[in-house]
This record gives structure tokens, sequence and C-alpha cells, in this order.
């Protein structure tokens, strides 16, 4: 059975106090990758890392440095367009690798939130679901890094290298595009855990999904053509193609073990 129940005012005051620690920890680590950057101690054949106070070469600023050199084509080069454009981006960086790092803080203070008000077989299913969701996402950022990131890069730039204009790109605009797209990979590779999840919990027939195909499909591209940047539609197939085979995946594994 649910916990005990609370008055609106204690939910408040709970929810409060529980975003108050996952804004510390997020803004520690924040300005932790903003103000230190990462150094290795060489110990014979072991390197030991440890923190060094750096503003300019924090680990924001590297790892910027490392994203530019592993994704952006050789042609393109960085700028800023404004004198604050790069601290701001660093900053962004140090929140994104905050939220990152301080994710199983997150995980705990939502879940210790809402668990109270589940029963314990919604729980069961949650906490079967923790896993899965975790390394499904992070196997759908690790394809948009590798494959659909580069790829566009290159695609998109290579219209305007082959007619001899001068590439660029500010570094605002190279941060959101590796983010957007990476998160939005990670996000759809959920599809199978949640479709099992929705049919677990006995919210969805494993069955309606097979009646809705059709329009998951129409869906998918539509998903693809939303978040990839650009209108060749060749890049959006790579989100809508492995989202209609994650569908395929989803169904199958529900209709097999959701009785």
């Amino acid at each position: 059975m649910p916990g005990k129940e609370m008055t609106i005012l204690e939910h408040i005051e709970e929810l409060r106090q529980r975003l108050i620690r996952i804004f510390a920890v997020v803004i520690g680590l924040a300005l932790f990758f903003f103000l230190f950057e990462i150094r290795f101690f060489d110990l014979g054949h072991f390197y030991i890392p440890y923190p060094y106070p750096n503003i300019f070469h924090n680990t924001a600023a590297n790892l910027i440095k490392f994203l530019e050199e592993q994704v952006l084509p050789s042609y393109v080069n960085i700028i800023v367009t404004s004198p604050s454009e790069a601290l701001i981006s660093e900053m962004l960086i140090s929140i994104i690798l905050g939220v990152i790092v301080g994710m199983p803080v997150i995980v705990y203070e939502v879940w210790a939130f809402v668990a109270p008000a589940l029963y314990e077989h919604e729980k069961r299913i949650i906490v079967k679901l923790t896993l899965p969701v975790t390394i499904l996402f992070i196997i759908g950022c690790i394809f948009g890094y590798f494959l659909l990131v580069p790829f566009a890069f290159e695609f998109l730039y290579r219209y305007a290298s082959s007619i001899g204009i001068i590439t660029y790109i500010t570094i605002n605009d190279f941060i959101m595009f590796i983010a957007l797209l990476c998160i939005a990979m990670g996000i759809t590779f959920e599809v199978p855990a949640v479709m099992w999840g929705l049919s677990k919990l006995g919210l969805v027939n494993p069955d309606t999904y097979k009646k809705y195909f059709r329009y998951f499909v129409v869906f998918s591209v539509i998903y693809g053509a939303f978040i990839t940047p650009d209108g060749s539609g060749i890049t959006m197939w790579f989100v809508a193609a492995p989202m209609v085979i994650l569908y395929v995946l989803g169904y199958y594994f529900a209709k097999k073990t959701v009785k």
C-alpha cells in the first residue's frame, strides 16, 4: 500500500527540500568543472587524476576542445560572436556535466519523493526498469554522438565547402547541436522500456502497439524531421529508423513477457 498520507503543505515542503538538495549538488559540481581542470600525475605506468585550479583551461573548456577534434570536420572552425559567448558556453557545459555526474543524487531524491505514493508491485516494476532505461539512454547518446553528429556535420557543411565558402560555427550552436542530437537519441532509445513498463503496469495492452504501428511510423518521421537540423530528409532517418525498430522490439518484448 502507499505510504502515510501527507497534507499538501507537507508535500510542498518535502519537494522544496529535495529540490534544494538537487540544486546544491548540481551547482556544486558545475562550479568544480568550471574552476578546475583534471590533470594526471604520472606514477610509473599509472596515471592518477587530480583537480587543478584553472579557470581558463577548465574541464568544460577541455571538453569543448575534445568535441571539436572528434566530431567537427577539419575545415570547419568554431568562432565566438560576442565577448561573453565563450564564457557562457563553458558555464553551460559545466552545468550539463553537473547534471550528468549528479544524476545518482537526482534519481534518489526523485525516487524518495514519489515512492511513498506507489504500491509495492509498482515499485518493483520501476526498479526493474531502472537499469534498462539507463543503459538504453546511454546507448542512444553513444549512437547519436558517434554516428549521427559526425554525419550531420560532414553532410551539412560539405555543401558550403564544395563551392569554396569559408565554414564556421559559433560555439553556442556547436554545443547545442551536439547536446540536442545526443539527448534526443537517448530519449529515442527509451521506447521499448516505456512500452514494456506501460504494459506491465496494466495501462496499455500489448496488442494496442500493433494496432497503432502505422501512426507511430508517421510520428517517428515527424519527430526525426523536427530534431534534425537540415531539411534534406536524410539525417531524419537516422532517428526515425531506429525508433521504428525499437518500437517493434518493444511490442515483441511486451507481448512475450506481459500477461
